[in-house]
């Protein structure tokens, strides 16, 4: 849409105009027995896997429909959605996926008010100028999907690029090369991913998808890599490691196997890469050799490496469960006989790091919540504590390599937008290098951020951040809601955004339990909340929905909880097992129905995180937590926003189907339950601005609308 039309939306009072809609009948059911270790599951919507039913499409349709006259008819939402857009359009641009080469050009993504996606700019050195590169909305216009950039690749010397796009969400990539006059290299490779450019610049390997089939459950499995030569076409490449190399090497059938060439080490080194955060690192001896030797096992607990002309750092938790640096040479990369480079902190994880041509950067985070970085320079043996611009939450280092001193420092925090820095060593100083003009948010001189800390279910202390007006009431009265992931050791680290910057604006508490599974509190929390372990995810958002009530910041009819993907999980299960301390919910395109992941595409690869049906332990685990089959007949649940993308290539769009359809089955309240699937959409991300704000807007006017907000109401009754 025009920039003018949204302009006048922010100034103008929108008038919904209420469409009739009948509410989808119930689903059928249709029962079918799995027994898994002499347990039988009764599976009455097992139907519902086949997404080419046109039965199961034509209920998935009817249902999107309805949720969309729902969610239209609430009153504020229109008004939420332009104060999103208004914090967001504020900003002169917002850029992302920066690459500097070797040769100082700048390629990035950059969108700027008035545009739905990113486009591709480039530019000599931070103070050049600025080119447009590429623009994906001009690529294959014709056939009417969004095309989106997901990755930019520059080979070492910065004179050719790889792009990859790909439409509507689906993540099958098309891979585009250019020169870096801008001009297009004729083929176009499909399916490529893990681009790593060889030494001379005119080469790279890549790994190749099976099958641009969502739903075929061997597209991740045995995958191969292949070397393309620029200038040729795809049927010509050859392939550098396939399936008769995976036994030789005991890489499992799911692991992607990535070959990147080390500049530093000018060697290749093979990734066995999986959602498992250890490592399993191979090196060839010669490059071109074939001959593979293991420098790292997923025993050695090893989660990131750098590389410099004679050695190899490792960042591991190996004795260290917050973390250490230790490092090899790369002529013996034996980790058995590694040396500490920077010791454990019993009270910081360490959570980044980064080598320079001066020394090693890294940062750490205490709590998940408090950042620091530092600094050890070459030849010393003591590192030194960068004083921050501004107290930050968290912290991200990025470099160009060991050949250059330039290393930038990003941080932010709850009510600190991101800023970027460069930091010189030598005058121990730090630059605001902003990509875009700097903007400031004065409505964030009216929060406040609180970190406290709350007893879950086994006494363990959670750390759990609290964002809210710095004039509100704690009357118990206040709308709240819970945001919050927690799996694969990702940490919710303290972020700004304005999207949840126009939800506080209406009064509204932002709560993060930094729950089990994450790793705010370094490994042992990540495997506290993994596989068997996964009930303390919930649990520790349970006890915080009972601390919120407790300290009387709202009350169970006013709080609700979101998540996406793996934080469907937790959203699922809590309303799942206290469907009485929340009033709403939305999981986005979550994982709902943990014991038949297997039978898709992603799940083989998820299973070092979550388990295996195989295993008659880890089936326990899967069962714990798969909120489909935790769902009762005769339940009161609460209000839930289920969704789903027809082209998630991650969580398979039948996992929330099933969900949805035995929810609305067994809920025996009159708390909508809506459905709400994206035909043109994947997993999230790669989509327009609108669609975005779209979704947030969704969720926010409905868990308003369902504490009562007076700001939030339907305003036409639908149909039943």
């Amino acid at each position: 849409m025009k920039k003018l039309f949204y302009a006048l939306l922010i100034f103008i009072p929108f008038i919904v105009i209420a469409q009739e809609s009948v509410k989808p009948e119930l689903l059928p059911q249709k029962n079918v027995s799995n027994t898994y270790f002499g347990v039988t599951l009764n599976d009455p919507y097992q139907y519902l896997e086949n997404l080419d039913d046109p039965i199961v499409v034509t209920w998935m349709k009817d249902n999107a429909d309805y949720a969309t006259s729902i969610l239209n008819n609430i009153s504020g939402k229109k008004a939420i959605f332009n104060k999103m857009k208004e914090l967001i359009e504020r900003r002169s641009a917002s850029i992302s996926n920066v690459n500097i080469t070797d040769d100082d050009y700048y390629y990035y993504l950059k969108r700027v008010p008035g545009e739905e996606i990113s486009k591709m700019y480039s530019r000599k050195g931070y103070d050049g100028l600025e080119t447009l590169f590429f623009d994906p909305t001009q690529y294959k216009k014709k056939d009417g999907s969004t095309y989106t950039v997901s990755s930019i690749s520059p080979n070492i010397k910065g004179d050719k690029i790889a792009v990859s796009v790909s439409a509507n969400g689906s993540e099958n990539p098309e891979l585009l090369i250019f020169k870096n006059t801008g001009e297009q290299y004729d083929e176009i490779l499909q399916l490529a991913e893990g681009i790593s450019w060889h030494q001379s610049g005119d080469s790279f390997f890549y790994i190749k998808l099976n099958s641009a089939d969502l739903k075929d459950k061997n597209r991740q499995i045995y995958t191969s890599n292949y070397v393309h030569n620029v200038g040729t076409d795809q049927t010509s490449d050859e392939k550098y490691f396939s399936k008769n190399n995976y036994a030789a090497l005991n890489i499992l059938k799911s692991e992607y196997p990535f070959v990147l060439y080390s500049k530093e080490a000018n060697k290749n080194i093979l990734y066995a890469s999986s959602v498992d955060k250890n490592s399993k690192i191979y090196m060839e001896d010669e490059n071109g050799s074939h001959n593979w030797k293991p420098i790292l096992t997923r025993d050695d607990k090893v989660t990131d490496i750098d590389l410099n002309s004679t050695d190899i750092y490792y960042l591991t938790y190996n004795n260290a469960p917050n973390y250490k640096i230790v490092k090899t040479s790369i002529d013996s990369p034996d980790f058995s006989k590694a040396t500490t480079v920077i010791e454990e902190s019993k009270s910081e994880n360490i959570t980044d790091f980064a080598l320079t041509k001066d020394g090693l950067y890294y940062a750490t985070v205490k709590n998940g919540v408090e950042a620091k970085v530092y600094f050890l320079e070459n030849d010393k043996s003591n590192p030194i504590e960068l004083q921050l611009p501004f107290t930050a939450g968290s912290a991200d280092i990025s470099a160009r390599g060991t050949d250059f001193s330039e290393v930038w420092i990003n941080i932010s925090g709850w009510t600190s937008p991101n800023k970027r820095f460069l930091y010189s060593s030598k005058t121990n100083s730090f630059t605001h290098k902003p990509l875009s003009t700097p903007v400031e948010y004065p409505e964030l001189d009216n929060l406040i951020a609180k970190e406290v800390m709350v007893e879950s279910h086994d006494g363990v202390m959670v750390p759990v951040s609290i964002i809210h007006n710095k004039d509100l009431k704690m009357n118990g009265q206040n709308p709240a809601v819970l945001y919050s992931y927690g799996s694969y050791g990702n940490s919710t680290s303290p972020f700004f955004s304005p999207i949840t910057l126009a939800y506080t604006m209406y009064d509204g508490i932002l709560v993060v339990p930094h729950v089990r599974g994450g790793g705010e509190l370094g490994d042992a929390w990540h495997k506290a909340g993994q596989k068997l372990n996964k009930p303390n995810t919930w649990k520790d958002a349970i006890a915080t929905a009972e601390y919120l009530i407790k300290n009387k910041y709202s009350n169970p009819k006013k709080i609700s909880i979101f998540g996406g993907s793996a934080g469907g999980i937790l959203v699922g299960r809590s309303i799942t097992e206290r469907p009485d301390l929340f009033v709403a919910g939305a999981p986005m395109v979550g994982a709902m129905n943990t014991v038949r992941m297997e039978e898709t595409p992603n799940g083989p690869v998820n299973t070092p995180e979550f388990g295996t049906v195989a295993d008659p332990e880890e089936f326990k685990g899967l069962l714990a937590m798969d909120s489909y089959h935790n769902l009762k007949p005769g339940t009161e649940y609460p209000a839930m926003l289920i969704t789903a993308g027809m082209n998630d290539p991650r969580v398979i769009a039948w996992q929330p189907s099933k969900f949805a359809a035995k929810m609305q089955h067994d809920n025996k309240g009159n708390s909508p339950i809506l459905f709400f699937t994206n035909f043109e959409g994947g997993h999230g991300g790669r989509t327009t601005l609108t669609q975005t704000l779209d979704q947030f807007s969704n969720i926010f006017s409905f868990f308003y609308w369902q504490s009562g907000h007076p700001d939030f109401k339907l305003l036409k009754k639908l149909k039943n």
